[in-house]
């Protein structure tokens, strides 16, 4: 289990690292791009990579901190940090939209146009470039671990794809097409690309600061590996969340109630293995009951294996 979490850390920070080093890369070609042209959407391009600077910085503090081991303060670790990083991201991503629509209607009630396109769509296309390969990096990180800092970063660097193409068309009409506005326009659009990419990240980090149980199918999963072993009679009172790089799974496993505890104990440690065999790295904690005895009440109480549910029905 250490093992892979040791190798999930060493590829979160890697791809937090080439972030950081693509947005300062691309913030000084920007800079200047933006003092060349004049461009509102320029500017917008420039703003987003800014933010995406500020915000691949929160996410190496975030993978960092998530993957320090549970300490006396923290005995389920620091995962969560993941979570707080891509909060961090997510506002980011928010203000830097208000702000380029602020920018894009006072540029388009003052007239103003744009210069030098040329340089701009240079610097564009350039950061196209260096953004495929950011992504490619990104996605195989994201394919081992499932960061959702990572993931989060992600979805900045896809929407740049999208703002630096705007960019481009934005200069293109602007001084080949001589279509005033245009590029105002094309920032306005950049500004709310942004704001819906925000919101769609927020969901799933608003779930995992909230402790929100795994998706059915993966539940379905898991209780498809308890079913397995032969002495287990019974599961209820599942619990499942997610922190950072760390899955929790705590529930209550039904036994023959005449097994002594040296049995029980056995029949608990066989499934854990079998547990970590087909979920590496996740943390369990499991009640043994009697079979028969249960004191919770609602849903904590419901039978979660078919078979078992059907054996309590019938009469004894």
């Amino acid at each position: 289990m250490s093992e892979h979490l040791g190798r999930r850390a060493q590829l979160t920070r890697s791809a937090a690292f080439a972030s950081i080093g693509v947005a300062a890369l691309l913030g000084g070609l920007k800079i200047w791009a933006v003092l060349q042209t004049n461009s509102t959407a320029m500017l917008g391009s420039l703003a987003d990579t800014a933010l995406d600077l500020v915000a691949s910085l929160a996410t190496l503090a975030g993978v960092w901190i998530a993957a320090l081991p549970a300490d006396e303060d923290h005995r389920f670790g620091h995962g969560k940090a993941e979570a707080l990083a891509a909060m961090v991201q997510i506002v980011l991503i928010a203000i830097s939209a208000f702000g380029i629509i602020v920018r894009a209607v006072q540029q388009w009630l003052s007239g103003a146009r744009t210069d030098a396109a040329e340089e701009g769509i240079v610097v564009s296309l350039i950061a196209i470039a260096v953004t495929l390969g950011l992504l490619a990096w990104q996605r195989y990180v994201l394919r081992r671990t499932g960061s959702i800092a990572i993931a989060t970063d992600n979805l900045h660097y896809k929407s740049d794809l999208l703002l630096n193409l705007a960019v481009i068309a934005a200069l293109a009409l602007d001084q080949f097409a001589d279509l005033a506005g245009a590029d105002q326009l094309f920032g306005v659009a950049i500004a709310l690309w942004l704001g819906w990419g925000a919101w769609r990240a927020s969901s799933d980090v608003i779930d995992q600061i909230m402790d929100r149980e795994w998706p059915e199918e993966r539940r379905q999963e898991f209780l498809a590996v308890l079913a397995g072993h032969p002495e287990l009679r019974g599961v209820h009172d599942l619990r499942t969340r997610t922190s950072g790089d760390r899955d929790f799974v705590q529930f209550h496993a039904a036994v023959d109630p005449r097994m002594t505890v040296a049995d029980a104990h056995r029949v608990m440690d066989e499934i854990e293995a079998k547990i970590e065999q087909e979920f590496p790295g996740v943390e369990v904690l499991i009640h043994p009951d009697p079979e028969g005895l249960i004191d919770e009440e609602g849903v904590a109480a419901e039978e979660l294996l078919p078979d078992a549910a059907e054996g309590n029905q019938s009469p004894r």
